[in-house]
């Protein structure tokens, strides 16, 4: 690939992303929707759709402008309310209905949509990370109250091990402590 820092490229799998360094024998690249990656330097799956300008001299609107887009996506990032990622619902629930039923026959069944149920599941585990990002960006806490309340998110997580089965991808599932 011949280009360099400030290149705006194309990846086949991560989309559009900008050369912002170099490490090595790899181009440091951000992309939007999937952050920093290295990518070798022979890597020729790239397709360059703005070649690197002359970073001999720097135009400091240019810099204050991609300063304001990271912060702006940093913000958007601890938010993470505001954007959940897209997660699939597991192909065998479509059209389902979770029916919570008491042992009580004079009480009226509930029954909820699945996929109504499944938004629900997915906002707490977004939040849950969002939670998890704010702790550990917090100046304020010492790293072992950091590490002890990361702890009780993991907790969290493995109480909720149980919704996995409504996951499509195992990629999206929680994940609560490992045995050792």
């Amino acid at each position: 690939m011949m280009s360099g820092i400030g290149a705006k490229i194309m990846h086949p799998s991560h989309g559009e992303g900008v050369i912002f360094g170099r490490d090595g024998d790899f181009w440091r690249v951000y992309f939007q929707n999937h952050g920093e990656k290295s990518i070798a330097y022979e890597y020729d799956g790239l397709e360059i759709l703005e070649a690197a300008m002359d970073l001999a001299k720097p135009d400091l609107s240019d810099i204050m402008t991609a300063m304001e887009h990271v912060m702006e996506d940093f913000a958007d990032r601890l938010r993470g309310e505001d954007r959940p990622q897209d997660v699939e619902l597991a192909d065998k629930w479509d059209g389902g209905n979770l029916l919570i039923q008491s042992a009580d026959p004079d009480l009226k069944a509930k029954e909820i949509p699945i996929d109504a149920f499944f938004h629900k599941i997915v906002m707490t585990r977004d939040r849950l990370r969002v939670l998890e990002a704010k702790i550990n960006a917090n100046a304020k806490l010492a790293d072992s109250d950091k590490l002890e309340i990361q702890q009780y998110i993991t907790k969290i997580y493995g109480s909720l091990t149980t919704f996995n089965v409504l996951f499509k991808y195992k990629e999206d599932w929680f994940v609560g402590e490992k045995k050792s």
